[in-house]
């Protein structure tokens, strides 16, 4: 055969086209075995069934709503009562207590850092007599169905890294988010609503919250977030076009999927499944998001129990609202985001306003759950991406200051879903600049979440670029002491 006559036009299209069911084809088929040690690939008939055949562990948890707190909530504000501060107010933090330790740009150039007490009034709550700042009324009276881990740190200590850590295990972007892998091990458990489902309180962005803090990164992009929002089309592009019927989009589907399936027999791609599994669930989201997000049948002493707020669309308390209603439809992971925490400036007024979002509406929703029997399944998380200085950020006044980032040590709450109640976990020193008592770093929360679902962190793993990936990366211990 004469070289010369041989077609090279065929691009790298054609060519995996035409091959894919061969080499290929066996490659492809190692690849999507190898995606989770032990742990099968997903059914090309079920995409949105999880990898895992069944939990690692006896699962605590069915589901987990994640409370955001964007920007870094002081915890020596709101928990972590540390009367050293004002017996110190205005005085250098000693040389002692920061032992060198790095500060961000925005205070590093201080000529001092003058100790700052917080302004509010603490009381301890409950029969496990949790500290809590007036600040919080409404959640001091649910301090026995709260689990505090106060000794978490971080490594970053700026937003973006330490967001972007907080929800996808890295601090680099890329990585899928928490909610992507409990999608990707658990799968669904309704299959008209998405498993991972993103609200984001309106009014509050003082900082951007961008949409790979829900991503699937190196995930099938079934497993992404899907964000709802307030209004007259809360999820993007879902409703037909204007002159397009629902009996004519589901023929136009029905034509689809069956060209795709043949195009996934001749390449054997999964994102061709996905895309098809991805249109159908947008098909019967149509039907599902109208009810799930319809309030108006809630009674108004339910409404109530979040705040006046909760007939606010969009509010933190709405979505609180809208939370509890989507725990009943068993959606795994809701992730409500509650940006404006970021008190650089202006602490005392920007922390009341801010608690009084939040407070009443946690309240509402910790009782809510436990009054339907859904707390016990559910669990409850409650924290932001680091904690705030005990330092004044620029000049400290009688009636005004700001703190800074603080990784060394910070605050957050648990409840419901397999934690112990009415506990406190892990201490700060009495400066509340570093931990004292058990450590908790991110990847030590993030394994305990896990394994409240009946995950073990270690076996939740994705082949990609060559090494085995998982959300808490190389390293991660849960945290045993507070599971009940």
């Amino acid at each position: 055969m004469n070289c010369t006559h041989v077609n090279f036009q065929m691009n790298r299209r054609d060519f995996f086209a035409r091959f894919g069911l061969g080499l290929g084809g066996v490659a492809l088929t190692g690849l999507m075995a190898d995606r989770v040690l032990g742990a099968p690939a997903p059914s090309p008939t079920n995409p949105f069934q999880g990898v895992m055949d069944a939990p690692h562990f006896a699962p605590k948890a069915k589901r987990i709503i994640y409370l955001f707190m964007s920007g870094g909530p002081s915890q020596m504000d709101l928990f972590d009562h540390k009367p050293k501060l004002n017996e110190m107010q205005g005085q250098d933090l000693p040389a002692s207590v920061r032992m060198g330790q790095r500060l961000t740009g925005m205070s590093a150039n201080q000529a001092t850092l003058p100790i700052a007490g917080s302004p509010f009034k603490f009381a301890q709550y409950g029969q496990g007599g949790a500290w809590m700042s007036e600040l919080l009324p409404w959640t001091s009276k649910i301090a026995d169905e709260l689990c505090f881990v106060k000794s978490l740190h971080t490594e970053a200590i700026n937003h973006d890294p330490a967001i972007t850590f907080f929800q996808t295990g890295s601090q680099i972007a890329g990585r899928p988010s928490m909610g992507a892998w409990l999608s990707y091990g658990l799968g669904s458990a309704n299959e008209n609503l998405p498993a991972f489902v993103v609200l984001i309180s309106k009014d509050r962005i003082d900082q951007p919250l961008y949409a790979r803090l829900w991503g699937n990164g190196f995930l099938p992009s079934l497993h992404q977030g899907v964000q709802f929002r307030s209004g007259k089309e809360p999820v993007l592009f879902l409703q037909n076009p204007d002159g397009i019927e629902r009996a004519g989009r589901r023929q136009m589907l029905d034509r689809l999927a069956e060209l795709h399936t043949q195009q996934f027999q001749d390449l054997g791609d999964p994102e061709i499944n996905t895309r098809v599994a991805q249109y159908e669930m947008a098909y019967r989201m149509q039907a599902s998001v109208p009810d799930t997000l319809d309030v108006s049948h809630e009674p108004d002493s339910v409404k109530d129990l979040y705040g006046p707020e909760a007939k606010n669309p969009g509010s933190f308390a709405a979505n609180c609202l809208l939370a509890r209603r989507m725990a009943e439809r068993n959606v795994r992971f809701i992730q409500l985001y509650h940006p404006g925490w970021d008190h650089h400036g202006g602490l005392p007024k920007g922390i009341r306003r801010q608690c009084q979002d939040i407070d009443q509406a946690c309240y509402g929703l910790i009782t809510d759950l436990k009054q339907r029997g859904l707390l016990d399944e559910t669990l409850v998380v409650w924290g932001g991406e680091f904690g705030r200085t005990n330092y004044c950020q620029g000049k400290l006044t009688k009636d005004d200051f700001g703190r800074d980032h603080h990784p060394r040590c910070f605050t957050a709450w648990l409840a419901g879903g397999g934690v112990k109640p009415g506990m406190s976990y892990g201490a700060t020193d009495e400066f509340g600049y570093n931990v004292a008592e058990n450590p908790v770093h991110v990847h030590d929360f993030q394994a305990t979440i896990l394994r409240l679902l009946g995950i073990d962190h270690e076996r939740l793993t994705f082949k990609f670029q060559g090494r085995y990936f998982r959300l808490t990366d190389v390293h991660g211990n849960v945290v045993k002491s507070i599971l009940a």
